[in-house]
């Protein structure tokens, strides 16, 4: 992995997961991004998929593990075959150690379930209305032929409604920002003592009962309460 790399993967993670990108987890990142076939696709997912990171629930190193397994899912491969090529030395443990296949499946298949691979496999989703572009846009064909050619008076109006509905140009959204600070009544009263205390000085001043240094030290009293006023 490549400083650039390095630094978008830092980046693409929660604040709270950063300071787990340590040298050790980098030469692990570097060995899952060791097949040159898969280079490309393991980096890229690596780095589109930090979303189900935000929550800071999952290691850094799970994540990692994950992501190779879903690359290998979007390739056609069986679950198994992408847990194997994800954990190839669990799998020669498993073996070393006797454990049936039909344990090997269970685990596999517990795996395929775990919350993190599908918080993973829901990001790679295609949304429908993306895949089925082509299809819209039959469908909106026929209407406008049945619009154009129907004998029907009422399926040339529903055709030309359906276009019409379909091809509606998007509302402007009307946006507002507030920019003004809401004051709460501990605001509201400093201003309307500050207020008063500068009248008050203002009085005391022209009548000559209070001069500039007793004004600088003078206090604010709010709800009962006296702040000290000093300019030093």
């Amino acid at each position: 992995m490549d400083d650039q790399t390095i630094d978008q993967f830092k980046s693409a993670l929660p604040a709270t997961l950063k300071k787990s990108v340590n040298q050790s987890l980098i030469d692990k990142i570097n060995k899952t991004l060791s097949d040159p076939d898969m280079y490309e696709t393991y980096r890229e997912n690596l780095l589109s998929y930090t979303k189900v990171m935000a929550e800071g629930k999952f290691k850094v190193e799970n994540y990692i593990h994950a992501v190779k397994y879903v690359s290998h899912k979007l390739m056609g491969k069986t679950n198994m075959d992408a847990f194997s090529s994800t954990f190839p030395d669990k799998i020669q443990r498993w073996s070393a150690q006797g454990v049936a296949s039909k344990d090997m499946a269970s685990y596999v298949t517990a795996y395929n379930k775990s919350k993190l691979v599908n918080l993973i496999m829901e990001q790679t989703l295609v949304p429908s209305w993306v895949l089925n572009q082509d299809m819209y846009q039959k469908a909106l064909n026929v209407q406008a032929e049945l619009m154009m050619t129907a004998n029907s008076e009422k399926v040339r109006s529903d055709a030309a409604n359906s276009i019409l509905t379909h091809l509606k140009q998007p509302e402007t959204q009307k946006m507002e920002l507030s920019v003004g600070v809401k004051e709460d009544s501990s605001i509201a009263s400093l201003r309307q003592a500050t207020m008063e205390l500068a009248r008050h000085q203002r009085l005391a001043m022209e009548a000559g009962a209070m001069n500039a240094q007793e004004v600088a030290h003078s206090e604010i009293v709010i709800n009962g309460e006296a702040e000290v006023v000093d300019d030093d």
